[in-house]
């Protein structure tokens, strides 16, 4: 596929149904992008939308489908709007580093494909705020999702996602006071089992 150059092309993209939920429009929206006059749409069309199938169809729709409704908070970047927000210190790493994460249509240094997306799981909010428990998200997904990496941050335990070719499998938490690695391979606690942690959240909210 072309880069969109018409609105009648980008419709057609944003169309590109990526799951049975989700379509290519649902992750396009950019504040950084919106507010600063940036285009925030990929070069590699056909990547885009290879990367970002997995990302719907391995994570997103069976998170959803145990959790419910799902709320896209950010997702793909294109270079331009990342490094953007890189330089005026806006949370973005740089554009290298997220290459395979918020930027989808480039691969990584070490060739590998991946997308990410910043999202909430609405039902979890209440049951988080009550409770401070963003760690219960983090150990569900962990044992049952082929996730590479997961970042959680304070307000309504938001996290980036990420699918990943050769996933890492890594947690960690911008989250006061336990901020920092939950696990990595390598780390006591990385396999096994870790239902102890969140068959409280399961019963109340799945």
């Amino acid at each position: 596929m072309r880069p969109p150059k018409t609105v009648r092309a980008l419709e057609a993209f944003g169309r590109v149904r990526l799951s049975e939920n989700f379509f290519m429009r649902d992750f396009l929206y950019s504040e950084i992008a919106v507010i600063n006059g940036l285009q925030n749409l990929p070069d590699d069309l056909d990547l885009a939308i290879a990367a970002g199938t997995r990302l719907c169809e391995e994570l997103l729709e069976p998170l959803q489908e145990k959790f419910g409704p799902l709320s896209v908070r950010s997702s793909y970047r294109s270079p331009q709007v990342n490094h953007f927000g890189n330089v005026n210190k806006l949370n973005c790493a740089s554009n290298a580093s997220n290459y395979a994460g918020h930027i989808w249509d480039r691969r990584d240094a070490e060739g590998r494909m991946g997308a990410t997306a910043c999202v909430i799981v609405n039902r979890f909010i209440p049951y988080y705020e009550r409770t401070g428990n963003w760690e219960a998200m983090a150990w569900w997904i962990h044992d049952h999702l082929p996730y590479s990496d997961m970042q959680f941050f304070p307000k309504f335990a938001a996290f980036n996602l990420q699918w990943r070719e050769e996933p890492v499998r890594r947690i960690y938490s911008y989250i006061p006071p336990r901020r920092g690695k939950l696990t990595a391979q390598g780390m006591a606690n990385w396999p096994g089992t870790h239902e102890e942690d969140y068959a409280a959240m399961v019963a109340e909210i799945a």
